[in-house]
C-alpha cells in the first residue's frame, strides 16, 4: 500500500497570493507558469489524486473559462485526465487530474480595485447590476467573462459591461418597492 507523501501547508489564501505577485514582471509571471505546469503534470500527484477517487463518485472541479466551480460524477480515469459528467447539464467533459477539488478547497480570490468588481471575483452565473448611459440600474446574469468586459443576459437582452461598472446583486428575482 502506498502512502500520500504529499506535503500539506494548509489552506491557501489565493488572494494573499494574486496581491504578492501583482507587481511581478512578465517573465516573473512566465517562469512561475512554467514551474507550475511542471508540477501539475507530475505522475505522482495524478496517482495521489486517483487513490482517493472513484468512477461514480460526485466530484466538483475548477472551470477556470467561467471562474467558478463545477460539480460533477466521475465517469472514467484516463492517463493524464479524468472524463467527467456535469450534474447540472449532464455534458460530458474530459478534464486534467489537477482541475479537481478533492480537498474541497475555497476558490474565493477577493480583490482591490478602485471601483467595480475584479476579474477574479466574477462567474459564470452570478447576478450583477450596473448602471447604463442613462444613470438607471440594470441588472443582470453573467453568461460569459471576456478579457475587459464581461456579458450579461438582462431579462433578454445582452450587455458587454466593464468589470469597472458592476456592482454584486443578491437576487435578480426580487421585486422593488414602490412607495405611494
Amino acid at each position: 500500500m502506498m502512502v500520500d507523501k504529499s506535503p500539506t501547508i494548509g489552506p491557501v489564501n489565493y488572494s494573499d497570493i494574486i496581491q504578492a505577485i501583482a507587481h511581478a514582471t512578465s517573465f516573473d509571471l512566465y517562469r512561475l507558469q512554467s514551474a507550475i505546469a511542471r508540477l501539475l503534470d507530475d505522475p505522482q500527484r495524478i496517482t495521489a489524486v486517483k487513490r482517493r477517487i472513484h468512477p461514480g463518485d460526485e466530484v466538483e472541479y475548477f472551470d477556470a473559462s467561467e471562474n467558478r466551480i463545477v460539480n460533477a460524477r466521475l465517469l472514467k480515469f484516463q492517463r493524464t485526465r479524468v472524463l467527467v459528467q456535469n450534474l447540472d447539464d449532464q455534458v460530458e467533459w474530459s478534464i486534467p487530474y489537477y482541475a479537481l477539488n478533492i480537498h474541497k478547497a475555497q476558490t474565493t480570490i477577493t480583490e482591490t480595485v478602485k471601483q467595480g468588481l475584479g476579474r477574479n471575483q466574477v462567474s459564470v452565473g452570478d447576478a450583477v447590476g450596473f448602471l447604463n448611459r442613462d444613470g438607471k440600474e440594470q441588472y443582470g446574469q453573467v453568461i460569459r467573462l471576456n478579457q475587459r468586459t464581461v456579458t450579461l443576459d438582462c431579462s433578454g437582452s445582452k450587455w458587454r459591461v466593464p468589470y469597472s461598472l458592476l456592482f454584486p446583486v443578491l437576487d435578480l428575482e426580487v421585486e422593488p418597492i414602490i412607495e405611494p
